[in-house]
């Protein structure tokens, strides 16, 4: 099994900057897709941001200059520097992680608990 430990939520001003963090556990042998996801309250869940196993990253249109999504594979742990945030940010921010797992070199995708980030006006 895998684990994931969100942090880095919380309440900030517009124009202000969270940093999240996802850090993954368990019996991984490797760790190929990474993502961010948001569910603002009444959405849909969204694609914030994906780093995969590699090449380049990927993020949804409205935060394109704004955030960056970043790895440290030796940690297993994906990043999520959010910039400029605006109160349409507000949301429930999910890590995502797409692995392959022991024994027997299983696919796994796990989702982390959530964490809340609030931007206010």
């Amino acid at each position: 099994q895998v684990q994931l430990v969100e942090s880095g939520g919380g309440l900030v001003q517009a124009g202000g900057s969270l940093r999240l963090s996802c850090a993954a556990s368990g019996s991984i042998f490797r760790i190929n897709a990474m993502a961010w996801y948001r569910q603002a309250p009444g959405k849909q869940r969204e694609l914030v941001a994906l780093t995969p196993g590699g090449g380049s990253s990927n993020y949804t249109d409205s935060v394109k200059g704004r955030f960056t999504i970043s790895r440290d594979n030796a940690k297993n742990t994906v990043y999520l520097q959010m910039n400029s945030l605006k109160p349409e940010d507000t949301a429930v921010y999910y890590c995502n992680v797409n692995s392959i797992v022991l024994p027997g070199y299983r696919y796994l995708e796990v989702w982390g608990q959530g964490t809340l980030v609030t931007v206010s006006s």
